[in-house]
């Protein structure tokens, strides 16, 4: 018992430090150490470890370790009714655990969209996850299986399904970004279904790059290049040679999907993240300056021009957090009076689905 408490306090310490190596990224850790700490030993630890970079091998390591020690807790302390709890977590006193598998949350959650695309959104995401909790497990047992998940999907960060569904409860991301890169996964299927003409669940490399390159007009060379190498093409390929198309859009048991599909998420958080720095360079000013409605206006369409009337009220809506029937007309002398702080207007927009609509400018010559 006292060798099962000491394992516990050296665990429970270990898992501090790379907290903190996380927070801090210093110092380097020595990864032959871990192989003592994760279940399975060596032959485990380099299985895990295997192609990760160090940034992904401390995740690896807080979810291990994090796993055991959520394991162990019979209960979470409640978290009050601050208003800075999310609604769902607001409760005082000790919150059972009800220690379901990792397997077991996933199906939870994958339940949950389904529901929640299912129904009409009407309902903010985290007071629907707490109404999904309570028909499912009833209303004793809901807080319990809101702190439980919580504290999963919190730790399991490496697993698509726990930290996509996290982002989008804590409002990290708007769902719709999402249900827009589900959609988008999906046509892409269709396209590829749609080109197989014999339906075997063939295509050729030169079908899988026009189809690429047709549905995502808007990506470069290499961005396809990227696609085509995660789904399997490579400098010795040829354009006759065959791909099993479907395999590309499978999802093992924990919902991971396969490298082609995580590219396409890749790509849509660089492509996101580059039109939001144009967007910046645009505007000329510093993040800690104040912008206004006109000047993003502007900004937004001196970049991607191609912009609709619709989804620049979106974005700006976004922006300066007002509904869109408050926004006032274009040209009108109450737009100058809409203000604010530059990065926290980026911050808001990275939140939604934006993206570029039409082609680039071409970079005038010189």
């Amino acid at each position: 018992m006292q060798l099962h408490m000491s394992t516990l306090k050296e665990r429970d310490q270990f898992y501090s430090e790379l907290q903190e190596i996380q927070r801090t990224s210093t110092p380097r850790p020595e990864w032959s150490k871990c192989e003592d700490v994760v279940a399975g030993g060596s032959e485990r630890w380099k299985m895990l470890a295997e192609g990760k970079n160090s940034d992904q091998l401390v995740d690896v390591l807080l979810e291990e370790i994090g796993s055991g020690l959520l394991r162990e807790k019979d209960f979470f302390p409640g978290l009050g009714y601050g208003e800075a709890i999310p609604a769902f977590l607001r409760f005082d006193g000790l919150v059972e655990n009800k220690k379901p598998s990792k397997k077991d949350v996933i199906n939870l959650l994958k339940d949950a969209w389904k529901e929640r695309l299912a129904e009409e959104q009407k309902e903010t995401f985290p007071d629907f996850f707490f109404n999904f909790l309570e028909h499912r497990f009833g209303p004793n047992d809901a807080i319990a299986w809101a702190y439980t998940v919580f504290e999963n999907i919190k730790l399991f960060r490496s697993n698509e399904v726990m930290s996509q569904f996290y982002a989008v409860l804590m409002g990290k991301w708007s769902e719709n970004v999402y249900i827009t890169q589900k959609k988008t996964v999906a046509q892409l299927l269709k396209e590829m279904t749609n080109a197989d003409s014999q339906n075997e669940g063939l295509l050729t490399m030169e079908q899988f790059s026009t189809i690429l390159k047709s549905t995502f007009p808007l990506k470069t060379e290499e961005q396809i290049q990227e696609l085509m190498e995660a789904g399997g093409w490579h400098p010795s390929s040829s354009n006759a040679d065959l791909l099993n198309y479907r395999s590309l859009f499978m999802e093992d048991e924990e919902g991971q999907s396969e490298p082609f599909v995580q590219k396409l998420w890749e790509q849509y958080m660089n492509e996101k993240d580059e039109y939001l720095q144009q967007l910046k360079q645009e505007l000329c000013i510093e993040l800690h300056e104040e912008v206004t409605l006109p000047k993003l206006r502007g900004a937004l369409m001196s970049i991607d021009p191609s912009l609709d009337k619709q989804t620049v009220n979106t974005y700006i809506s976004q922006a300066f957090q007002l509904p869109e029937s408050q926004l006032p007309e274009e040209g009108d002398e109450k737009e100058e009076g809409i203000v604010e702080i530059l990065q926290t207007a980026l911050e808001r927009l990275h939140v939604i689905d934006i993206r570029r609509v039409g082609p680039q400018e071409p970079e005038p010559t010189s």
